[in-house]
């Protein structure tokens, strides 16, 4: 059978299908709001609705509405009962990636919008478990997206920071806190833990002996309570004002001492069940923020609050847990 010439179509209706193309899909798509995909990545990492609710900053009962609502959107069941509980259905494990990811892209853009015109300078004071655990990435990140914002950075203890962000010297602190902070934004609860030597502890026999910052500190006043509470005898073997000092002497198997996980590091280990030593109770680090800061600083302070949420969704923080103040 004999045909004719191929005709190419014209270049006027190639347009019009490409454009009809674009208009299709974006009145078939299913837009998602990132409220819903932030709910559900926390649940993925929390496994409860509890918990979840407790992060979030919203009731069980509204968690699960949210959760039926991004299930409605996606059209797939995206939880399943088991038990009491509710665990995550294959479709759920596969969409909880793609949720991350675009978590990710929305804290890039904002970060990057915020910072192109962004200037001046953020004085942040933190405590060391911070300074070396979770803040170098964060605020790596931030710098790269406001290259004309300067931070200067002070590390010391809770009580001194305190201070000097009263004072007006510091525009963002983390710190220990003893009661809620007129000035807080989130909070961030994490457990205590017994930390000594990988290698074993000397003399730990009949007296258990400390390592201890000295007074006033948090950390020490639980460490010293626990041990009296459970009937434990123990000696004060090392002191020290700073927490380079007390990691040292740790290290060398002269002592332990109460930190949180974020503490843990080459050679440290949580030693609590090895020797036999009664729990410790939550510590609770308040991430505040200047009245009148500047809009660098609010920008920072969301991010971290964003950030640590997130390394302490990820197992970062080792339990830990972010509610809002």
């Amino acid at each position: 059978m004999l045909t004719g010439p191929e005709v190419a179509p014209a270049k006027g209706a190639k347009k019009s299908n490409i454009y009809a193309s674009i208009v299709l899909q974006n009145r078939t798509m299913n837009l998602i709001d990132p409220e819903l995909l932030r709910t559900f990545v926390t649940f993925a990492e929390t496994g409860s609705l509890a918990r979840t609710a407790r992060v979030v900053g919203r009731s069980p009962s509204a968690v699960t509405a949210q959760m039926q609502r991004l299930e409605d959107v996606v059209g797939q069941r995206l939880l399943q009962p088991e038990g009491r509980r509710r665990r995550l259905t294959l479709a759920g494990e596969e969409f909880v990636v793609h949720a991350r990811h675009v978590l990710d892209a929305h804290r890039d853009a904002w970060l990057s919008l915020a910072g192109a015109r962004a200037h001046g300078q953020i004085y942040i004071g933190v405590t060391q478990d911070f300074a070396d655990s979770a803040l170098p990435g964060l605020l790596e990140r931030f710098g790269r997206t406001h290259p004309r914002v300067r931070m200067d950075l002070r590390v010391g203890r809770s009580a001194e920071l305190a201070t000097s962000f009263e004072d007006g010297a510091l525009d963002i602190l983390i710190a220990v806190r003893d009661s809620p902070h007129p000035m807080g934004i989130a909070v961030l609860g994490e457990p205590m833990i017994w930390v000594g030597s990988a290698r074993g502890t000397q003399w730990i026999g009949h007296q258990v002996p400390l390592a201890l910052l000295d007074a006033p500190c948090a950390f020490r006043s639980a460490a010293l309570a626990a041990l009296e509470g459970g009937g434990r005898p123990y000696r004060i073997a090392a002191t020290s004002g700073s927490l380079s000092g007390l990691r040292a002497a740790v290290a060398a198997g002269l002592a332990i001492t109460a930190r949180t996980p974020r503490w843990l590091g080459e050679g440290l280990a949580d030693v609590g069940r090895t020797y036999g030593l009664p729990p410790l109770p939550e510590v609770k680090f308040t991430l505040a923020l200047r009245r009148k800061a500047e809009t660098p600083a609010t920008d920072l302070a969301m991010w971290l609050k964003s950030g640590l949420a997130a390394q302490t969704l990820s197992g970062d923080a080792r339990e830990g847990r972010i509610v809002s103040e």
